[in-house]
């Protein structure tokens, strides 16, 4: 029998807490179609409420069709499923501190809201004069890369310089052991589909960026978090929970890792992957933010050879968030599955965004774009570093490279009602909860150094923290 425990919020009666809990289940599909919901005696006594709560809770579900009941037999799952909610998947979180909300509320932002809470560059702080120049010269192609689809795994000279591109960092891969894909994000989601059922275990850092814990959650993956340090992630509580949870697959990024800025050391990372060898523990290593770095860091899929370690990357932050287009790098006998299940779930290719991609990265411009990308988000953090501590926020890690600070806020002061009032100032931050799953960032904000020019931020956190 499916296991419950009872939702509660201070606004819902028992009866209405009794409700939450069984839709929840119901949507997480914990509670699949057919299946018997405990007894009414027995859920009364496990909640500790009365049998009279439990009766009108689920006649209320019956009615309005969630469950239905079989006299002499008890009430079951109604036969049909509710489209996936994944706000109702997980911890019930206030909107505030939800993962979703945050990449929406900074997607859906006005021109005149202010976004240190995302996790992108300004457009003006994009190379538009080379997107410019790259889009007319895709334009005068043949007619075949403007109007048909692209090959399964992607278009070979991009897939060549991206081989020559991951040389530079120790990683020796052929062309053919690279997938481009539509983004970094699917990537993830094509790597979850390959390699997890639902149920399985995940290891993810704490903290970590949100869209992993949306995604996983969409995967029906159960989901653990080990604590992250400004070396990389807690290696005895990392053996720990591979020892209690035996997780398929750990996500994670080494070069600058987000939410915090933190490094992957060579120590740390060394150790990792001997521990992710003796438990047969694949590696997903987001490198997303590669081509922000100072100085060469550690990466997992160097040291390993690309064996037990995927990588996988997309030039959203760095070329355009328009232009679409990501890439794994795997092992050689993993390629031939990933492209079937890249076919059955995208067909073919965008190649009009590869073939744009390409004209970027091959004429030059894009090294002394990074050149000077790199120099003004030096001075970026710098900025904001000095602004957020004058008014008694403290970077976890002083002048990362990349984009964002890890911040703590003052003893007492929370950062989900921080992000509340702040919203209300049209100011989208993104409070330190919806990165760490165990809920223990409640004094944390990650801010986007690139979006932190306008002094109104600064008034409007003073103000809120204040209140």
């Amino acid at each position: 029998m499916t296991e419950l425990t009872l939702e509660t919020e201070g606004t819902l009666t028992l009866v209405e807490s009794v409700m939450a809990t069984i839709r929840q289940r119901i949507a997480a599909r914990s509670l699949t179609p057919g299946a018997r919901l405990p007894s009414i005696r027995a859920f009364a006594k496990s909640m500790q409420v009365s049998k009279s709560t439990v009766v009108e809770a689920y006649e209320r579900l019956a009615a309005e069709g969630a469950i239905r009941s079989r006299p002499g037999s008890g009430f079951y799952a109604a036969g049909s499923l509710a489209p996936l909610s994944l706000a109702e998947i997980g911890p019930r979180l206030d909107r505030a501190v939800d993962p979703l909300w945050i990449s929406r509320q900074s997607l859906e932002a006005g021109d005149d809201s202010l976004k240190p809470g995302c996790g992108w560059l300004p457009a003006a702080w994009m190379p538009q004069a080379g997107l410019r120049r790259a889009l007319r010269t895709v334009a005068r192609a043949d007619d075949v890369a403007l109007a048909d689809y692209g090959t399964p795994l992607g278009l070979p000279p991009l897939r060549n310089l991206l081989a020559r591109r991951m040389a530079e960092h120790g990683i020796e891969a052929s062309p053919e052991q690279i997938m481009l894909t539509e983004s970094g994000t699917q990537a993830i989601d094509l790597l979850c589909r390959f390699l997890i059922e639902p149920g399985d275990t995940v290891l993810v850092d704490d903290p970590c960026y949100f869209n992993f814990h949306a995604l996983l959650r969409a995967h029906r993956a159960k989901v653990v978090s080990v604590p992250y340090t400004p070396s990389g992630p807690d290696i005895d509580l990392f053996a720990q929970a591979l020892a209690e949870h035996r997780p398929r697959l750990y996500i994670t990024n080494s070069a600058i890792h987000n939410p915090t800025g933190a490094i992957l050391s060579p120590v740390t990372a060394h150790r990792l992957l001997k521990l992710a060898d003796q438990s047969e523990l694949t590696i997903v290593e987001d490198d997303i933010f590669a081509d922000f770095e100072h100085a060469p860091a550690p990466r997992l899929a160097a040291f390993d050879g690309l064996s037990r370690v995927v990588q996988i990357g997309s030039f959203s932050k760095t070329l355009s968030a328009s232009v679409r287009c990501g890439y794994i790098a795997a092992p050689r006998n993993w390629i031939e599955r990933l492209t079937d299940l890249k076919i059955a779930t995208t067909f073919g290719g965008g190649r009009l965004a590869a073939e744009l991609v390409l004209t970027l990265l091959k004429d030059g411009s894009y090294r002394k774009h990074m050149d000077l990308l790199r120099a003004r988000l030096s001075r970026a953090m710098g900025e904001t570093s000095t602004r957020l501590k004058a008014i008694g926020i403290t970077p976890w890690i002083d002048q990362p490279a990349g984009l964002f600070l890890w911040c703590g806020l003052p003893d007492g002061v929370d950062a989900a009602e921080v992000a509340r009032r702040a919203l209300a100032d049209n100011v989208v931050l993104a409070p330190g909860n919806a990165f760490s799953l165990s809920q223990t960032a409640s004094r944390f904000l990650r801010f986007n150094v690139a979006q932190c020019a306008d002094e109104r931020i600064f008034k409007v956190l003073e103000a809120a923290m204040a209140r």
